[in-house]
């Protein structure tokens, strides 16, 4: 056996953790440091669902978890198989239909899935035994879940968690083992053991001090022992250790609490891109890897619907100033990009443009409504009771015409209660005050300094109306890293072309000449 790029030393196997008492008792090798006095680097990896698509997908993450470990302390957090959320999501509104048979198809074909790919992965034994009792345990119990949903006619938050959570459960043990099959110390980690939220089901929050306290007590001696943890994305738990979810997607943010509370020196979201483009290369020929940028600029990039990083990502990095890296599981080669709390201090002006599609245009305004008192108060105070996510807002000097814009799925909600917060100033008033329009998107402008730089604004709606493309409404001003504004749906693509065009963000061509010299 060759040695690695430090010495290897032979370790007794731990427990492969999935609620069960089976030991695997094979030896593996683990890294082991020559410098006890230097503290390896504590790195935390996250791996997307198309990371982890299938077997020959989780033996490339193998190889990457297994070279990083020569030289660091690393802590692995992995989302569900790529799809499966999507058709857990549909079995649980299925059985809240009431449609049984169809959810059950959902769960056996899930089922046929993640046991073939153990088969694949996994040598028969023990460890495969235990694996897929485990696996086969875990389907039971949303099984379970669903037959329930279906007999009370209701998916509760609190069951919709248990349900949607399902997927991470199932491929978290799978990696796992797949490293230990390959000779490299793991162990599987529930993140209910180690993420404590509130209780907001589908969108909780980390209580970072209980996070900080369980990891250091679970996670921190594995690390000790160069034993790499695996555990769970997208899940936490509540204090009383109810399970969880963070929101779709977000094993990124996943990853960032844990890198938090362990102080790491690094966390890397593995995923199928070179990392942050500057714009949607669907939709923009040309695009490109950005290679450097701060904390907000990639916060404002994910909050304006760059689907590469979760939108709440950053937030857990911003007291820690830990580099955060954007890389490509199928071409760990390239560096991707680098996410620091300053970005790159060389880079100015337009760095990345963006489109949000599934938003609405909710406009408060109209005959009668001037005459109503604080309209733009009263509309921000309402929509934060119902807690409306506003991503954009507009209105007029005189503050009675009032533009928002919210996700689609908050829409009705939110015209509704703006129509019962305004009925008793307008009893008589048969015209709409309150409208809705769903044929919008937002297109953002991403960059750094840009309210120190002039002419961004104008050089925008120059280029916009150079290819006869009409703006809704804009926003800029609140913020030095972006600048954004409203276009009919139908001209998100034009919109984003042209301006990727205008500030010259796409890759350099290079000419023949050039290419014969070089």
């Amino acid at each position: 056996m060759s040695p690695g790029p430090q010495s290897l030393a032979l370790r007794r196997t731990t427990k492969l953790n999935l609620r069960s008492d089976a030991q695997v008792s094979q030896p593996r090798l683990v890294p082991s440091s020559n410098h006890a006095d230097v503290r390896d680097p504590v790195l935390v990896m996250k791996f997307g669902g198309t990371s982890v698509a299938d077997a020959a997908c989780i033996r490339n993450v193998v190889q990457i978890v297994a070279k990083a470990a020569t030289r660091n302390r690393v802590v692995v957090v992995v989302s569900a198989m790529s799809g499966v959320t999507n058709k857990l999501v549909e079995a649980g509104v299925l059985s809240e239909a009431g449609d049984r048979a169809s959810a059950s198809a959902i769960l056996d074909g899930l089922r046929r899935q993640h046991l073939t790919t153990i088969d694949v992965l996994i040598s028969p034994g023990v460890r495969r035994n235990t694996l897929t009792g485990n696996i086969v345990e875990l389907f039971d119990y949303c099984d379970r879940l669903c037959q329930g949903t279906a007999l009370l006619g209701e998916l509760t938050p609190r069951t919709r968690d248990a349900i949607w959570s399902l997927g991470e459960r199932l491929s978290a043990p799978i990696l796992a083992a797949s490293l230990e099959e390959s000779g490299v110390a793991s162990e599987m980690v529930e993140a209910t053991d180690v993420v404590v939220t509130d209780s907001r089901h589908g969108e909780a929050d980390p209580l970072m001090d209980m996070t900080r306290e369980r990891c250091e007590t679970r996670l921190r001696p594995l690390l000790e022992q160069n034993v790499i943890p695996v555990t769970t994305g997208f899940i936490g738990a509540t204090a009383e250790g109810v399970l969880t979810t963070l929101g779709r997607g977000g094993s990124d943010y996943s990853a960032t609490i844990i890198g938090a509370a362990l102080r790491a020196d690094e966390v890397i979201i593995w995923t199928d891109v070179d990392g942050v483009l500057t714009a949607d290369p669907s939709h923009v020929r040309g695009a490109r890897t950005i290679p450097e940028m701060s904390y907000r600029e990639a916060a404002e990039h994910a909050h304006f619907g760059a689907k590469v990083l979760h939108p709440k990502t950053l937030r857990a990095l911003m007291q820690c100033k830990f580099p955060l890296r954007v890389r490509n599981t199928f071409a760990p080669g390239r560096l991707g990009t680098k996410i620091t709390p300053e970005g790159s201090l060389k880079s100015k002006g337009v760095k990345a443009i963006t489109a949000m599609s599934n938003v609405s245009m909710i406009t408060v305004g109209g005959p009668g409504i001037a005459e109503v008192h604080d309209v733009l108060g009263r509309t921000f105070a309402r929509t934060a009771a119902i807690r409306t996510d506003v991503m954009l807002t507009s209105h007029s000097s005189s503050q009675n015409d009032v533009c928002l814009i919210v996700p689609s799925a908050h829409a009705q909600r939110t015209a509704e209660a703006l129509r019962e917060e305004f009925a008793r100033d307008l009893p008589y008033n048969k015209a709409e005050h309150v409208q809705v329009n769903s044929n919008v998107a937002i297109v953002t402008l991403i960059g750094q300094n840009m309210r120190s730089l002039s002419g961004i604004v104008g050089q925008t709606f120059d280029a916009l109306d150079r290819n006869k493309l009409n703006v809704i409404a804009s926003a800029q001003g609140s913020s030095d890293c972006n600048i954004s504004f409203v276009v009919h749906q139908k001209d998100v693509k034009a919109a984003l072309s042209a301006t990727h065009r205008e500030f010259k963000l796409g890759k350099v061509k290079t000419s023949r000449s050039s290419r014969k010299k070089s």
